[in-house]
């Protein structure tokens, strides 16, 4: 199978692949549903202007292999929508609802919130197909995006990896793009530990002081729709500047392929935690590897948001989501350091191992693999 050059189709997937337009109500969205060996897929709702079938498919197989390592019974899958998340609220609501009827019959593929959605838009799927993960609390749902489920387990990350990366949390410089639900999180979870938040930035531009940002004042400016270039104090330059900025741990918490060959030449980092799915092209990975960058690939890094959508459809607590992020990611995080150690591997090489072992040992338990 093929679409635009990009060619994708293997022995793990795609199972399906949905195309949806409903000219009526102005819908074009996208489901790729890549494995459900292990359980029914759990993915994310993406929205934005420039999603693509490639794009879709590159997610649905990051959530395979993060459901796959992160040990939960669910496969991965992944859907798109066309169109600006920023969007009048009630057209938001009107496509949402539509794209949540297109899908039902995809039994198994269970939608939660992504880029530009969240649990309010999860709640109008609820409501329209009666499964979805990441619910407001008003619903029973654990809101994974505001208690910052991906960001915690991000921080997680970090103190497992900060040995091989030769650094210390306690006064360690971080840089994140992406100042939003996952970025602003972990931010504020490194903090707690001892971190120092020396840039931050989001579609306006980026925000710098190496003495360190007001980590609370930057969340609560992006909580009341400011930007972070809005912030008091540090000096604003343009938005890639994010990337060439000097520190310790640098967190893309954005689009896709946001380090690439063109630009990972200005990485000045110790260690890279992929809180954005596909944030960094593999062969920007290769090129920091050779530099001694510690890159932890993205579905190893930032499982812990569907981690607490697992624990949420099976009927867990929110404590309960904390605990078993925790866990798994600590657990995953440390073998696939251990394989790279052993096998002298790139982290993606090793992850990508680890996550298609238990992906097949699930297929081989199923009667028609």
């Amino acid at each position: 199978m093929s679409t635009g050059g990009f060619r994708f189709c293997d022995e793990l997937g795609p199972q399906s692949i949905l195309h949806i337009h409903r000219p009526r109500v102005g819908l074009r969205a996208i489901l790729v549903v890549d494995n459900v060996a292990a359980g029914p897929a759990i993915g994310g709702v993406r929205m934005a202007p420039d999603v693509s079938l490639e794009e879709c498919f590159r997610l649905a197989r990051a959530m395979t292999y993060k459901n796959a390592a992160a040990g939960l019974p669910h496969g991965g899958g992944k859907s798109v929508i066309f169109g600006d998340p920023s969007m009048e609220p009630r057209r938001k609501e009107e496509l949402i609802r539509a794209f949540a009827c297109a899908i039902e019959p995809m039994v198994d593929y269970i939608p939660g919130p992504d880029m530009g959605t969240n649990e309010h838009a999860m709640a109008w799927v609820q409501d329209e197909i009666g499964r979805s993960v990441g619910l407001p609390r008003e619903i029973g749902g654990i809101p994974l995006d505001e208690i910052g489920a991906t960001g915690f387990g991000l921080a997680v990350v970090a103190e497992v990896a900060k040995q091989v990366a030769g650094i210390e949390l306690e006064g360690a410089r971080v840089a994140v793009q992406g100042f939003g639900s996952v970025g602003a999180h972990a931010a504020r979870f490194l903090a707690q530990k001892g971190a120092v938040l020396v840039a931050a930035a989001d579609s306006r531009g980026t925000i710098v002081e190496p003495d360190g940002l007001d980590v609370d004042a930057l969340v609560d400016l992006k909580r009341s729709g400011g930007h972070v270039t809005d912030l008091d104090g540090g000096k604003v330059r343009g938005t890639d500047a994010i990337i060439g900025i000097d520190c310790d741990i640098w967190i893309p918490a954005a689009r896709p392929d946001v380090i690439h060959a063109g630009n990972v030449d200005q990485v000045r980092a110790r260690l890279i935690i992929q809180g954005a799915n596909i944030g960094v092209t593999v062969d920007a990975e290769a090129a920091l590897a050779a530099r001694n960058v510690l890159c932890i690939p993205d579905f190893i890094a930032n499982a812990g948001g569907v981690i607490c959508g697992g624990v949420e459809y099976h009927g867990g607590t929110q404590d309960q989501a904390f605990l078993a992020i925790e866990e798994k990611i600590r657990a995953n995080t440390t073998e696939m350091l251990e394989r790279m150690k052993r096998g002298g591997e790139l982290p993606r090489v090793a992850a990508i191992a680890m996550a298609e072992e238990r992906v097949r040992s699930a297929a081989n338990l199923r009667r028609w693999g």
